[in-house]
């Protein structure tokens, strides 16, 4: 009877208890000293049909080919040059350098056109240096540019005709269009030590991850120095430490709930709640009130061997219209699938959403943090 009673009693603790599913550490958590880096370059792209810059707009362009026509071994003759380079498009090289790459391996990069150029569609880009943060060049790009669209116009000059343009033309990739030259050194693993950075600071969380470290390698292997960051005692050796952190990336942790949070865009009225948002006891009046202007052209024609003119005359008309207003009782503890119950019931719109959870949270019935971006 005595372990029917508890297995009951357990049960019902276990409906009780939050939600919380489980999530492996790399998940929840990335190492210190393993990240990308940027790079960036500016680089020329020709053999374009005609779709290039406007030299007479962009005379950086006309500069960088002079600058490269130089180092080739072309002098150009000084002053009464004019070129027009319709082929050549003057572009910016982006690329992400991935933690532990080496010389020779090959990165994936994005070409955007800087100048006026209609299309980079069918373009070649020359090689371009590719530098880091700290001007160092870690990588070359070169290749064939793939612009995932395509343009078409047709019709005569003078501005007529018709155009049609698919995605963007002014972007492209290079599959594999740079090769790196230098590796960027990492201090992974110095004094057998590694650190785990929560990508959420949360107390809770960090103690969960200590908590379920040392439950398997032992008591002192990992310990939080704050919310964010978990020192772990790691091997010495290099095999052994990847080992180490491959078994300990796929640990499972409960995470602990995060915290009310509502956030909105104001620009699309987009409203965003995470399921701990919850209401006070309130009453929410929503009413609409809806200006409308409208004007009425009328032509006044004269009468005939008059001599008058034919004159057109606009009457505006302005109307007012608003709507019944609703109040709404939201009762203490309202969940969030009540929230946004409550709120469709009064017929609220998104930007609506905007004013009635501000001053919902400025009454104090809103129990969340509200962020807007």
């Amino acid at each position: 009877m005595k372990t029917t009673i508890k297995a009951a009693l357990l049960l019902s603790l276990s409906l009780l208890a939050p939600y919380s599913q489980a999530e492996r550490i790399k998940d929840l958590a990335s190492i210190a000293g393993v990240r990308n880096n940027q790079l960036l370059g500016y680089g020329l792209v020709v053999g374009l049909d005609g779709s290039g810059d406007q030299t007479t707009q962009t005379p950086f362009t006309v500069q960088s080919v002079i600058s490269m026509l130089q180092q080739l071994g072309v002098n150009l003759p000084q002053g009464g040059t004019q070129l027009q380079l319709k082929n050549v498009a003057a572009v910016m090289v982006t690329a992400t350098l991935p933690p532990f790459a080496q010389p020779g391996q090959q990165l994936d990069i994005t070409v955007s056109s800087m100048g006026n150029a209609k299309s980079l569609r069918g373009g070649t880009l020359l090689m371009t240096p590719l530098k880091g943060a700290d001007g160092q060049v870690y990588g070359m790009a070169q290749g064939n540019v793939l612009v995932g669209g395509v343009g078409v116009q047709a019709g005569g000059g003078g501005g007529g005709g018709s155009s049609l343009t698919v995605n963007h033309l002014s972007v492209g990739k290079i599959s594999g269009g740079a090769t790196v030259e230098r590796a960027v050194a990492t201090n992974l693993g110095e004094g057998n030590m590694i650190k785990l950075e929560l990508n959420n600071a949360d107390f809770a969380t960090a103690s969960r991850v200590v908590e379920a470290i040392n439950d398997k390698y032992g008591a002192g292997i990992a310990y939080a120095l704050d919310s964010r960051v978990i020192r772990v005692q790691a091997p010495s050796s290099s095999d052994q430490r990847v080992s180490f952190i491959g078994t300990l990336q796929d640990m499972q942790v409960n995470p602990a709930e995060q915290p009310a949070k509502v956030i909105m865009n104001a620009r699309t009225g987009s409203v965003v709640m995470n399921r701990a948002v919850t209401l006070d006891t309130c009453a929410i009046s929503h009413g609409n009130l809806s200006v409308s202007v409208n004007a009425d052209t009328q032509v006044s024609q004269p009468n005939p061997l008059s001599g008058g003119r034919t004159v057109v005359t606009q009457n505006p008309q302005v109307g007012i219209k608003q709507d019944g207003g609703k109040v709404m009782l939201v009762k203490g503890g309202a969940s969030l699938a009540d929230v946004v119950k409550a709120l469709n019931a009064i017929g609220a719109t998104p930007q609506d959403l905007l004013s009635i959870l501000q001053a919902m949270k400025s009454a104090g019935a809103l129990r969340a943090e509200l962020e807007i971006i």
